[in-house]
């Protein structure tokens, strides 16, 4: 009897090491996928937002309506010695709309990194959240553990996190998203553990309670759209329990209603402080005017078509983005059938879930909150008329859940072993939908070839991003600053419009192409204020300062958006090539 214990005991010890060194492999493999080609993709706007406030700097140090060397456009980019985080925090609540939290952390991660160059190193602002995004593979395995009782579950959750191609898309920007999504993860878990104390009618932990609120201010200190994951959990909550408590099979004890209005209690009373706090600040300043209102049609009808676009890339996505119309097409045709195949059978698993003890708390508490955050876009969509579905990355609200859920899918199904149907069998042939058909036939029978088969989606969609053939940048600088180099013979003034940071993200990632390559030697640049549409002023301010240039040169306009009048230059007429984020025209200037 002793000898059987002792090998029952070995057995579960082995498996729980195997369990570990599984979960280093995903751990391993997310980790070479976010950080490889890290620094390939230029920074866009928004990464420029993070690095110049990260560093204690000021966007309003590039000088205005003047003409500028690239030293001068590139100061704010430069390591500030002197800056702490008092000005990381304090300039981030008079120019930018973000919690400061994230910038804070990426302030002390620079400073662990000693002689960066003489401007910060993207690859520097990018690793902090690709390590965060690597962190959330483990997250992510005891989420699923925790909430189904499965280390399958689990590990398959890991394995779909460490291949998602939106994961990877989030961990490779110098953004807040990677952080924010670890603070969903321990919220979702958080609610999970309480409802199932509650359905089990135990006593809600206190150590519970305090983590909760906890997790629920750091989440709302990285992000203000954390919001909408915690609006979604407390929608769940409250739909679950009166769903259990409307059937006479819950008794809701009164020592669990006030641990759980303490919960809902100390959340509002973070977020109303961190609301406190930041808007006599001028909370924003118009940072979200590129939201466009649902003023048209187009815009009426696209939100839908928009969150469909960020679902797939969660677990799968092929070089759709390509220059190749034949890799588009083909990419969109595997993909449309990968998924017409992967939606029934994911469904299959729910159904299967929902009828046993083990899983069908759970299934319900990450079906409640992931329709919970959709309905929140939709009302913010169409009520409100801020059109969240726009931005693919505000999706990291509910991201995980996804991800859970589609492991838990294939988990519950892993096991399954059915028989192929004889008469695709029967016959060998090389007609496509045949093979189509058989290939649909496994994977519909076997639920192990079935993750495989979804896992190796996910690792081709992985490829796709870091070889930038999906989630493409939505600038393209180096793009530009080809085209100028193969044209230009003369002195280069670069001029566009100033309406807010994002045009001086614009233009630094311009001048950060320029100072890697070292080509182009004679370039200046002019950023002319624009207070409103069709301003008569910036016209005149870029006459005054192109006709007070000493030397022929070639003005390039970037984004420019007022009519330009100019005496001694004409428009070129050559036909140059589209640039994503930048439009341009070149003029000759004696």
């Amino acid at each position: 009897m002793l000898k059987l214990q002792s090998s029952k005991q070995w057995i579960s010890q082995l498996s729980q090491v195997n369990d570990g060194v599984l979960l280093s492999l995903w751990v391993l493999m997310g980790a070479i996928l976010r950080f490889t080609n890290l620094t390939a993709k230029p920074p866009w706007t928004d990464e420029f937002a993070t690095m110049v406030f990260s560093l204690g700097n000021d966007f309003r140090s590039v000088p205005l309506n003047m003409v500028i060397s690239l030293d001068a456009l590139l100061q704010p980019l430069r390591v500030n010695g002197d800056a702490g985080i008092n000005d990381v925090v304090s300039l981030l609540l008079q120019e930018d709309n973000h919690p400061p939290l994230y910038f804070v952390l990426v302030h002390l991660w620079v400073n662990l990194f000693q002689n960066v160059g003489e401007y910060v190193d993207i690859g520097v602002m990018r690793s902090l959240p690709a390590f965060l995004g690597v962190l959330s593979i483990p997250a992510i395995y005891f989420l699923g553990k925790i909430a189904f009782h499965s280390r399958l579950i689990g590990q398959i959750s890991a394995a779909l996190m460490a291949v998602s191609p939106f994961g990877i898309f989030l961990a490779q920007e110098a953004r807040h998203y990677t952080l924010s999504i670890l603070f969903v993860i321990a919220s979702l878990l958080c609610l999970i553990i309480t409802l199932r104390h509650i359905y089990n009618q135990s006593l809600i932990p206190l150590y519970l309670v305090f983590s909760w609120i906890l997790i629920n201010g750091f989440g709302l200190s990285v992000h203000y759209f954390f919001v909408l994951t915690l609006l979604s959990e407390a929608i769940t909550l409250v739909l679950l329990v009166y769903a259990k408590f409307k059937h006479n099979s819950l008794k809701l004890s009164k020592r669990n209603l006030i641990r759980i209005t303490a919960v809902f209690l100390g959340t509002i009373i973070t977020g109303l402080a961190w609301i406190l706090l930041v808007i006599p600040q001028g909370y924003g300043n118009n940072m979200i005017t590129w939201i466009h209102p649902l003023s048209h049609i187009l815009y009426a009808i696209s939100p839908p078509f928009q969150l469909l676009a960020v679902w797939v890339p969660m677990i799968s996505l092929l070089p759709v983005e390509s220059d190749s119309i034949p890799v588009v097409i083909l990419s969109g045709l595997i993909l449309l059938l990968f998924f017409i195949w992967l939606i029934p059978y994911s469904i299959r698993g729910i159904k299967k879930g929902l009828k046993s003890n083990q899983f069908r708390v759970s299934l319900l508490i990450l079906m409640t909150f992931i329709s919970g955050v959709i309905a929140l876009f939709m009302m913010i969509t169409y009520v409100i008329g801020v059109d969240l579905t726009r931005a693919a990355r505000y999706s990291f609200t509910y991201f995980p859940a996804v991800i859970v859920l589609v492991g838990a899918s294939l988990g519950i199904l892993w096991n399954q072993i059915k028989q192929e149907n004889k008469k695709l069998q029967d016959k060998e042939t090389i007609n496509p939908l045949i093979l189509l058909k058989k290939l649909y036939n496994k994977l519909n029978c076997n639920g192990q070839l079935a993750f495989y088969a979804v896992w190796f989606m996910g690792f081709l969609g992985a490829l796709t991003v870091i070889t930038n053939l999906g989630y493409q940048k939505y600038y393209r600088p180096e793009q530009l600053i080809s085209v100028i180099e193969d044209n230009s013979s003369k002195p280069v003034l670069i001029a566009t419009t100033h309406k807010s940071l994002v045009q001086v993200g614009e233009m630094m990632g311009i001048g950060l192409e320029l100072n890697k390559k070292n080509e182009l030697k004679n370039v200046s640049f002019l950023l002319v204020n624009q207070t409103q549409e069709n301003d008569p002023q910036v016209t005149k301010i870029l006459k005054e300062k192109v006709e007070n240039m000493s030397e022929p040169l070639e003005l390039w306009t970037v984004n420019f958006n007022p009519e330009v009048e100019l005496n001694n230059c004409t428009i070129s007429q050559k036909q140059y090539p589209y640039i994503d984020g930048y439009g341009y025209q070149r003029y000759l200037c004696n």
